[in-house]
């Protein structure tokens, strides 16, 4: 269910909403030529970059021609130096054509033809797109079908009526989409040009994984169960707006459920919320999903950005923000979410709240995920980039440790997962792990209100933490 305890959410939006045009930034920065009689031409390829790609291709002989042009009037001291510099412009030239190619050509494929348009108070635009034209059934395997009707829950899992679905900061424009659409946040050129690649766009970066690893930078506060077959999991997540200090780090609190071998055959499928500047563009706790086939090497992706999770509901919009939000001392929001596999098609289903079905990830996407997880996850995870030679102050949960407890810490609570007769039950056995616990630590507990709980997070760099 949503639990929003004693707040002010009127007043939490606004100051939610202030800060979206400041956090805006060019991914562009970091190409600037050098050479004087290139600056003109970057900055024509940045204008150029920030249209419509629709309206680049007239431009193409333009630059061409501008591209012949500067060069014959730059100053140039000798052939040789004259004949290297016209390639390399050349070749930056080709370059940023091919980018801005490929860019057009994954834009078709993500954004679907909308039947509405909605314009959301913090900036994102909304398609309702037509339920079995989203960009699932691009699949080989779900071209020509619709969507599963929704499937038999767990047994203990009893929602009380449907709960809250205006949890999302584009529902307050009081629009919605018709039935039989989908709300999808429209993908930009300024979101795939801020991508460290734009061929990974919507992927988690490459890595080796495993549950006790901070390889690549990638630092965790996790609990976990592992050494059974599992069919699904549940948990109450509580919602902060974490700060990240680097545009190519990010803090995340989420599920994993999770089978393979933690090599590249790794399956996993997880949902929660996220705080991306590169995804996103801001700093805003927003809704995601993802799943991988093979660690997060070639398959999966984030969201709706590729052929995979099937979304059937036609009020959540899978990374959009999230507000309210909670505040240090002040009131508390969290989101449920559960995933389970059906008993009957063997998918897996994700739940928002208190019995709004989401979509569901098709069995066929997965190898080991086809028969059940061998391990479920709960907890945070941050990108440490170590700019400077120093710990990232990137924030996990609220940015406090987990021993300032209840309004000051992030926790998860109620956690449980679904057992091979599709029934939820408590955790058996919770361990908890922090890989760096001086910078982002965690502590667990059990009472009858919460059930297994713990709580979670820290401020990254801190006098013990360097």
């Amino acid at each position: 269910m949503l639990n929003l305890c004693w707040m002010d959410s009127e007043g939490e939006g606004a100051s939610f909403l202030k800060d979206k045009t400041r956090n805006r930034w060019c991914c562009f920065h970091h190409r600037r030529r050098q050479h004087q009689c290139t600056q003109t031409e970057t900055k024509i390829g940045l204008q150029t970059t920030q249209k419509n790609f629709s309206k680049i291709s007239p431009t193409i002989p333009i630059l061409l021609l501008f591209l012949l042009v500067s060069s014959s009037i730059c100053p140039v001291y000798s052939t040789e130096t004259g004949n290297l510099h016209a390639n390399n412009q050349t070749f930056r030239l080709e370059d940023e054509l091919q980018k801005l190619k490929i860019i057009r050509e994954r834009l078709k494929k993500i954004n679907k033809p909308a039947v509405k348009t909605i314009q959301s108070p913090d900036g994102d635009i909304i398609d309702c797109v037509i339920l079995h034209h989203q960009p699932a059934f691009d699949h080989p395997q779900l071209q020509g079908q619709k969507p599963l009707d929704p499937p038999e829950r767990p047994s203990g899992h009893n929602p009380n009526g449907m709960g809250a679905e205006n949890f999302q900061v584009w529902s307050m424009s009081g629009e919605s989409c018709p039935e039989g659409t989908i709300p999808i946040k429209r993908t930009t050129e300024e979101d795939m040009l801020r991508a460290s690649s734009v061929r990974r766009f919507g992927r988690k970066p490459r890595r080796h994984v495993r549950r006790d690893s901070n390889r690549n930078g990638h630092e965790h506060a996790v609990g976990y169960v592992s050494g059974d077959e599992y069919y699904g999991a549940k948990a109450s997540i509580n919602v902060w707006a974490p700060r990240v200090s680097s545009p190519y780090e990010f803090s995340l609190s989420q599920m994993w459920v999770i089978s393979g071998s933690f090599g590249h055959d790794l399956n996993t499928i997880e949902a929660g919320w996220q705080v991306s500047p590169e995804i996103y563009g801001d700093n805003y706790p927003r809704f995601f999903t993802y799943w991988t086939t093979d660690a997060y090497q070639t398959t999966g992706c984030y969201n709706l950005l590729c052929s995979g999770f099937v979304q059937t509901n036609n009020r959540i919009a899978i990374g959009a923000a999230i507000s309210p939000i909670s505040s240090y001392r002040g009131g508390q929001f969290d989101i449920t979410l559960l995933i389970w596999k059906d008993p009957k098609h063997g998918n897996w289903w994700l739940e928002f709240g208190s019995g709004i079905l989401v979509g569901y990830w098709p069995s066929f996407l997965f190898t080991h995920l086809r028969d059940h997880a061998s391990m479920v996850q709960f907890g945070g995870e941050i990108v440490n980039s170590r700019q400077r030679g120093f710990h990232t102050s990137t924030e996990m949960g609220s940015g406090h440790f987990a021993g300032e407890g209840f309004g000051k810490a992030s926790y998860f609570r109620n956690l449980q997962v679904v057992d091979w007769d599709n029934n939820l039950i408590p955790l058996p056995n919770l361990r908890v792990l922090a890989d760096h616990p001086n910078c982002y630590d965690i502590r667990g507990g059990i009472n009858r209100v919460w059930g297994n709980y713990f709580y979670y997070g820290g401020p990254g760099r801190n006098m013990r933490c360097t």
